[in-house]
């Protein structure tokens, strides 16, 4: 385990003034706005601050507030985020996982607001600062990492874990293969069940998945390439950072709770570090690699790999293996996507706190970081009684 500065060279800020600088635009869109992708006026203005307004020294800066790490985790090098409680008292500590289009950037809000526990804050594997992992189906051995970096680098016995989109999914699988290690989960996305044959579902469950089916439709598209294609969209993303931009940017404003104005909720110096820390980094194209092992967003289809026992289960494309619930203490906070609570707990045996939220989308740590930070501490506080 060593200590990390998060400095990039000045060569690599200095390619990239220099590539958005030459920027090369599409010819304008028939439609302007941003129902068929990002508005390019938008794009526009977000690149000239990009160039002329933001100040990725200062984001440094700020991010190196934090105590940064990267340790050998049963061979894969990880980096992670560890913020000491301020009073230690014996308190359980907290694992937080971030999802994609994210990174630990994200979950920062919670740790300044968690003081009263050690909160950890790991990087996936492939995104960021963290090392990617080896080998085709490697993600499934992400959980088993970070009981790795909880117990065996950073020498915790039992903790808590929060997650949201692949975070979840990762904090979800962690809790239903240690719960001798995870004292409760805390997660944003349900973990998926596993429904036997002629299972009889409520009228909210059937409209969840018809509704589920059509937001598939609608937005999803972007999953199934990174799924099933991920090399072709790396290769265009890791040569042009205006197009990383639309790339991400699309997803934080689509699944936001921002009424389509992006800046309702999230500056542009916020948007611009999310995506500097895939383009510093070059990890667009392995941030892909979980999406083409979990076949990720095919809930409701054929599988991409039918029959496949190397896909696992309990995440977004595949339910929990049969006759299998998550056992330990479970909260589900909803902020993006309203499941029915019956749905949750056919894959939770022990879910003691169910939380709707008033606001807040998919990026809830950083809309919403008072709502998800009250809702995690209440719980963990609980589970700790």
């Amino acid at each position: 385990m060593e200590p990390f500065t998060v400095q990039v060279p000045e060569s690599v800020l200095s390619d990239l003034a220099d590539r958005l600088s030459r920027t090369r635009w599409s010819r304008p869109w028939d439609r302007p706005g941003w129902e068929d992708g990002v508005d390019q006026s938008y794009l526009r203005d977000l690149v000239a601050w990009w160039q002329d307004g933001f100040s990725w020294r200062a984001r440094e800066a700020e991010l190196n507030r934090y105590d940064h790490f990267r340790a050998a985790v049963r061979g894969t090098v990880l980096h992670f985020v560890v913020v000491r409680a301020r009073r230690p008292k014996g308190r359980m500590p907290l694992l937080l996982c971030h999802g994609w289009p994210s990174t630990f950037y994200e979950l920062l809000p919670l740790a300044d607001r968690l003081s009263q526990v050690d909160v950890v804050i790991p990087s996936l594997p492939g995104y960021g600062f963290s090392d990617p992992l080896d080998g085709f189906r490697s993600a499934n051995r992400i959980p088993a990492l970070y009981a790795g970096l909880m117990t065996e680098v950073l020498g915790y016995s039992r903790f808590g874990i929060h997650g949201g989109d692949i975070g979840a999914m990762v904090a979800n699988r962690l809790a239903l293969e240690r719960p001798d290690l995870v004292a409760g989960v805390h997660v944003t996305m349900p973990a998926e069940p596993y429904l036997e044959p002629g299972t009889g579902l409520t009228e909210d469950e059937q409209a969840f998945l018809r509704d589920r089916r059509i937001s598939q439709e609608r937005g999803t598209a972007y999953a199934h390439l990174q799924r099933t294609r991920p090399a072709t969209p790396a290769h265009a993303l890791a040569d042009s950072p205006a197009g990383l931009a639309a790339w991400i940017v699309e997803k934080w404003r689509d699944w936001s709770d921002c009424d389509g104005r992006i800046e309702r909720r999230f500056t542009k110096d916020q948007l611009l570090t999310t995506v500097m820390l895939y383009w510093v980094t070059n990890t667009i194209g392995t941030s892909f690699r979980i999406y083409r092992d979990w076949a990720l967003a095919s809930e409701d289809t054929p599988q991409a790999w039918p029959d496949d026992d190397t896909l696992i289960g309990g995440v977004a494309g595949a339910p929990l293996p049969p006759g299998r619930r998550i056992e330990v203490p479970a909260a589900v906070a909803l902020f993006h996507v309203r499941q029915p609570r019956e749905w949750a707990e056919r894959a939770y045996a022990n879910l003691q706190r169910w939380s709707p939220m008033p606001s807040g989308g998919h990026f809830a740590a950083m809309e919403e970081p008072d709502l998800l930070a009250d809702d995690i501490s209440e719980f963990f506080s609980a589970v700790e009684r």
